[in-house]
């Protein structure tokens, strides 16, 4: 099966490794010249149009999580979007991957056995693309990996979901509960922490929303986009404005945008 992937990968002979190895496993696979840095993807990607990204999770500057955020949202309509699989050097970023709608995602270093299954996956994909089919092909549950790098170092343990966010007000602390934040966005080097507090519109942080969402409880909490995360019980409606998706949140007028990346999320049961 033919087909075009793009790696980015910051580490060279690591970006040479996976290339080495995916043509070894894959003969019919393209494989453009590697991406150094999330930026770098961006270009490559929408100029290029490859069926399949491997994107590096931890690159400078702009992440793999980031650039495919910005990566599908400027993808032309009219082409089907790519598939993606992050790769990454410890399994925590697994739970990311998902909210991504990632095909798979793959360990460093990288296993021949371990990215023949995700070849199967993505062979899979394109085949029922071409069927004709929307969605995705139905598939099996991601396997594990053998190695479980996040139980080996206490440090990366993912923490207690917080209840209480702190805000600073001038000389005061605001001690706001978790359960009433209707949504976070960022907004320039701070992020908007909106409840339906009188007064609270102007409650800022200055931990980034990439450090936030591990903290917060993810059944509860969603990213809408690289810019906004909600809490999923505020949300009174979801409705589509000129091919976007759009979330009201009860009591507000104000809506917020669910980037292509997200919209996997929001379908009927």
């Amino acid at each position: 099966m033919n087909a075009l992937a793009l790696i980015a990968e910051d580490e060279p002979l690591l970006a040479d490794a996976l290339s080495r190895m995916l043509q070894r496993l894959w003969p019919e696979l393209s494989v453009l010249p590697p991406a150094p840095d999330g930026q770098a993807a961006i270009d490559a990607a929408l100029d290029a149009l490859p069926d399949i990204l491997f994107l590096d999770i931890q690159m400078p500057d702009l992440n793999g999580l980031d650039a495919a955020d910005v990566i599908l949202e400027r993808w032309p309509d009219d082409r089907p979007l790519p598939l993606l699989v992050f790769v990454t050097a410890y399994d925590h970023y697994a739970l990311a991957a998902f909210e991504h709608a990632a095909v798979d995602y793959v360990l460093k270093p990288v296993q021949s056995s371990r990215l023949s299954t995700t070849i199967t996956r993505l062979q899979n994909q394109l085949s029922w693309r071409q069927q004709g089919h929307a969605g995705d092909a139905p598939s099996a549950p991601l396997p594990t990996e053998p190695t479980t790098r996040l139980t080996e170092d206490p440090a990366l343990q993912r923490p207690a979901p917080l209840s209480i966010i702190q805000v600073a007000a001038g000389q005061s602390l605001v001690m706001v509960p978790v359960d009433e934040v209707l949504c976070f966005e960022a907004a320039d080097k701070y992020v908007r922490v909106v409840t339906d507090r009188a007064g609270s519109s102007e409650l800022l942080i200055r931990t980034p929303l990439r450090e936030l969402l591990p903290r917060l409880d993810a059944s509860r909490f969603w990213q809408v986009h690289r810019s906004a995360v909600v809490n999923v019980t505020a949300i009174d409606r979801v409705i589509r404005e000129g091919g976007k998706l759009r979330i009201h949140i009860r009591g507000r007028a104000e809506t917020l945008e669910v980037s292509r990346m997200y919209a996997h999320r929001f379908k009927a049961m």
